[in-house]
């Protein structure tokens, strides 16, 4: 009997035949109100569910859904499964760890590239018959922190390191003895020692708001941040008053605390680069993501350990 896979995810859609494919039933899910109407009308048939960090499962709807085995989450977040209603259940969980890290990393460098170089404003000035020739400051040769030395901190401390010739820091919950990178001890030192921070970190209670105001002050008036993790990792509010009294020079940013909505002081800033949740989508990233939630369904459903495995 082939597997039941609810569907909430709403940006691999070009690659989910990979899942049909290999036999699996899909129950397409993708707004609120059909994923309420999915839940309440197949709660029995459904043998797993594909989401994503901010899309998350309620414990509620855990336990709505009887025969659910495995949660997979694609990318690396995963803050609003409720992982302490799975483990009660004896429900696996899994996440995208990886898939993703390459272009997640290529847009860090981009949104890094574009609020230091000031390339939207440039590019805005230009379209409108100006001629305005500021200078901006340079990218290569200088202190890079990285909030989160996983697989996505990874792959930008390598752009970074051997693209753009910069010395990389990162803090970590634990240092790590396989990397020629510098530890900083806290948020607040990693910030004291960088020029550019990148936060990369997942979200959830233990990251919550660990970029605030001290940390904001000792990156300094010329430093710059760039968020392609979770908004929850930096308080907005602090964030937005460092970017209007010149506390840090710029901010690039891909995630929000209330997505889709964008908080209208971001968007009257000038110093800012915005982009909406996109860092980890392309082509080859939804194929790479598709492709190791197939792994992992039929690595479970075979009674074989998964891949990347997710505990509470």
């Amino acid at each position: 009997m082939s597997k039941t896979v609810l569907v909430l995810v709403e940006t691999v859609d070009d690659y989910l035949p990979l899942l049909e494919q290999a036999g699996y039933r899909l129950i397409r899910a993708q707004t609120p109100q059909r994923r309420a109407e999915a839940i309440a009308h197949h709660a029995n048939e459904i043998d797993a569910v594909l989401t994503r960090g901010p899309l998350g499962l309620t414990a509620d709807e855990i336990a709505t859904l009887p025969n659910l085995k495995i949660i997979c989450v694609i990318g690396a977040g995963y803050e609003q499964v409720d992982l302490a209603a799975a483990a009660v259940r004896g429900i696996t969980v899994t996440n995208g760890a990886g898939a993703n890290a390459n272009a997640v990393a290529d847009h860090a460098m981009a949104l890094l590239l574009a609020v230091v170089r000031d390339i939207p404003r440039a590019d805005a000035s230009t379209r409108r018959g100006e001629w305005n020739r500021v200078i901006s400051p340079s990218v290569s040769g200088k202190r890079l922190g990285i909030l989160g030395l996983g697989a996505v901190g990874l792959a930008i401390a390598k752009r970074a390191a051997q693209g753009f010739d910069m010395q990389v820091n990162y803090h970590n919950r634990n240092p790590r003895q396989d990397v020629p990178y510098h530890y900083c001890e806290s948020p607040l030192a990693l910030a004291q020692a960088s020029d550019f921070l990148i936060v990369a970190t997942p979200g959830g209670a233990t990251t919550r708001q660990l970029i605030d105001t001290p940390v904001l002050e000792a990156l300094g008036a010329e430093g710059f941040l760039v968020n392609i993790a979770r908004a929850s990792v930096v308080s907005t509010a602090d964030m937005v008053q460092a970017l209007r009294t010149g506390v840090i020079a710029g901010a690039a940013l891909d995630v929000f605390d209330d997505e889709p909505a964008v908080p209208e002081a971001l968007k009257a800033l000038g110093n800012v680069v915005l982009t909406p949740h996109v860092a980890g989508q392309s082509p080859d990233a939804a194929h790479d993501t598709v492709q190791l939630v197939l792994k992992n369904l039929q690595a479970f459903f075979a009674g074989e350990p998964v891949l990347t495995p997710v505990t509470a």
